[in-house]
């Protein structure tokens, strides 16, 4: 952020510069990324950036001079501001437009192999755009469609059906990109088709009519591969940085959670160790992300006559030896409590696809295609399943499907609407 360090020294001045360059830098870092300024699309403009630039600009430098008034009596005035402001986006937009430059230069010169996914003239249109057009960096090299023969020729351009096929077709011609018509989630061999390219590190792109973000302006709306709506796709719903994003998220609600609950947590462990004896946690290995084991934790509310019944009974929702406390447990969803304790260990989340025992899982994932998907994401005390009703002896196709469909679209705001509903139907006593 060289030039955020030349407007600070320009309009700062030796002694108010070093108070500035922190919250500048870091500002306007975190605002342009959070603009998808740094990810540009296959045909960037800095004149088209400008009007972003200048607002975040403008936001920055109003926080840090805001930041610096209470440090020293007496600020920039407000032309030395506007004077930063403008600075900052012009200068910026000019470095930005030499970069952009550049790369059009080397996309025109060398084009990436990419591999176009889909079917039909809208296809075969999107390929002849990006084949005549090289100014867009990519250079199609065959088609991705399951539904094709095989051998199947559009011409001049192969197609591709099998995945093995597709990740030889990757490491061959070292494709670094892949073009959908259509975002990939909808259907199951779609999205494992994108997950299996985002894992080898291919850029997704979403090119086609009616593909464009609504609701959005700016850069990111307006971009286009001649005359195509273009954006940017997400291959890895559940990557890294979203993980830690998660995981950063169940910590900030846990701790606190615990020393909250810590009372209800020792009241109904005694409840259960005056109603059913000693033992009062209850511990089953589950299947969890990347279908690694762990222990999940919960209060007893029933004991098992050994440990096959325990690993392979679907339900005990109905069984005569649970007492009266177990029951209640169980209705509103208390015995539940100590997988906090999970959750803060790192075995589970807050929200995520419910674990499943070995047993069961190995069944379903030999009936139901994508079941074994769920274990992409770690596994959750409550999730989108549960709060549409799916406990208990429920569908598990049902249930896998909405547990996939969370993971594709995962979003904090998501995770938090699920919590809310979840304390909403633990009101209603609505516990399986």
């Amino acid at each position: 952020m060289s030039t955020c360090v030349v407007v600070a020294l320009v309009f700062g001045g030796l002694e108010t510069a070093p108070l500035l360059l922190g919250p500048v830098v870091c500002g306007t870092l975190a605002l342009n990324a959070r603009a998808g300024l740094y990810r540009p699309g296959l045909e960037a403009y800095a004149l088209e950036e400008l009007p972003a630039l200048l607002s975040r600009a403008a936001v920055v430098w109003c926080a840090a001079t805001g930041l610096l008034a209470s440090f020293l009596p007496a600020g920039p005035s407000l032309p030395v501001l506007a004077g930063a402001v403008v600075s900052t986006g012009v200068l910026a937009g000019t470095a930005r437009a030499v970069v952009h430059g550049s790369r059009r230069r080397r996309a025109r010169k060398r084009p990436r192999p990419a591999l176009v996914v889909g079917h039909g003239d809208a296809a075969r249109a999107v390929a002849a755009v990006l084949a005549a057009h090289p100014r867009y960096g990519l250079r199609p090299i065959g088609f991705v469609d399951p539904h094709a023969g095989d051998g199947a020729v559009v011409a001049p351009l192969p197609v591709i059906t099998a995945p093995e096929d597709v990740v030889r077709a990757v490491i061959q011609n070292e494709v670094g990109d892949v073009v959908f018509l259509r975002p990939p989630w909808g259907e199951a061999e779609e999205a494992a088709l994108a997950r299996l390219l985002g894992e080898r590190g291919l850029t997704g792109w979403l090119i086609g009519a009616g593909t464009a973000p609504d609701g959005r302006s700016g850069p990111a709306g307006s971009a286009h591969v001649w005359g195509f709506s273009c954006r940017r796709l997400d291959l890895e719903p559940a990557r890294l940085v979203r993980r830690r994003r998660k995981r950063l998220l169940d910590l900030l609600l846990v701790v606190p959670a615990l020393v909250v609950a810590a009372p209800l947590l020792v009241a109904c462990a005694l409840a259960v160790r005056l109603s059913d004896g000693p033992g009062v946690l209850f511990r089953q290995e589950r299947i969890g992300l990347g279908s690694r084991p762990f222990v999940l934790l919960k209060f007893r509310s029933l004991r098992p006559a050994d440990e096959w019944e325990s690993a392979t009974r679907w339900s005990v929702a109905d069984d005569a030896r649970m007492s009266r406390v177990g029951r209640v447990l169980r209705r509103t969803s208390l015995d539940e409590l100590p997988q906090l304790w999970n959750v803060l260990r790192g075995d589970m989340s807050l929200v995520g696809p419910r674990p499943e025992r070995l047993h069961f899982v190995e069944q379903f994932s030999r009936r139901l295609p994508g079941y074994a998907d769920r274990h992409r994401a770690p596994a959750g005390i409550t999730g989108l399943a549960q709060v549409h009703g799916l406990r208990g002896d429920t569908s598990i196709e049902d249930r896998a499907r909405l547990d996939n469909h969370y993971i594709d679209t995962w979003s904090l705001r998501q995770d938090l609407q699920i919590l809310c509903r979840t304390a909403a139907s633990a009101f209603r006593q609505e516990g399986a």
